[in-house]
């Protein structure tokens, strides 16, 4: 089965967000009606994730999901049974969607802290962002919450201990 590509708008940006992090390749348009973002989806190729029940009879040909607001562990777990995704686990920037590069730490110097470029680990970086993503505090509380929508634990990212989480760029 090949990787699925989505299309959502700002109302679900936390799951889309959590999404990028399971390594799914999903672009959010901000400030876009229902109709433009199918218009988007038919253009690209992708699943429209919504919240709103509608499904505009002129786009009947595009793929969506209707997506439950008060339980996105539910909403994420059912998308992580039914389509595969485009990278691997913290493969993609939660920003921009991007696929991120793994880089030496050396070459974060001056964007991260001191204590990730001693670790000696590897950092990721976003072509297209710039941000720079390792593994931080928060990576453990993350990767809970994840495993625990999936219901299935998630693979170490290559080359680190843990999954990247932070970022020196927000």
């Amino acid at each position: 089965m090949p990787p699925a590509r989505f299309i959502t708008d700002a109302a679900l940006d936390f799951l889309a967000r959590r999404m990028r992090f399971l390594g799914y390749d999903i672009v959010t348009v901000r400030g876009a009606r229902l109709e433009e973002v199918f218009e988007a989806a038919r253009r690209e190729g992708r699943i429209v994730l919504r919240l709103s029940p509608r499904h505009p009879r002129r786009f009947a040909d595009i793929p969506s999901l209707a997506v439950p607001r008060e339980d996105p562990q539910a909403a994420l777990r059912g998308i992580a049974t039914a389509y595969e995704p485009a990278s691997p686990p913290f493969g993609r920037c939660p920003g921009c969607n991007t696929a991120l590069e793994r880089r030496h730490a050396i070459e974060a110097r001056g964007e991260v802290p001191g204590r990730v470029l001693r670790s000696g680990s590897g950092v990721s970086h976003c072509p297209t962002c710039g941000k720079w993503y390792w593994e931080g505090s928060h990576v453990k509380r993350l990767r809970i919450w994840l495993e625990q929508a999936v219901g299935r634990s998630l693979p170490p990212v290559p080359g680190s201990p843990a999954p990247p989480g932070e970022s020196a760029n927000g």
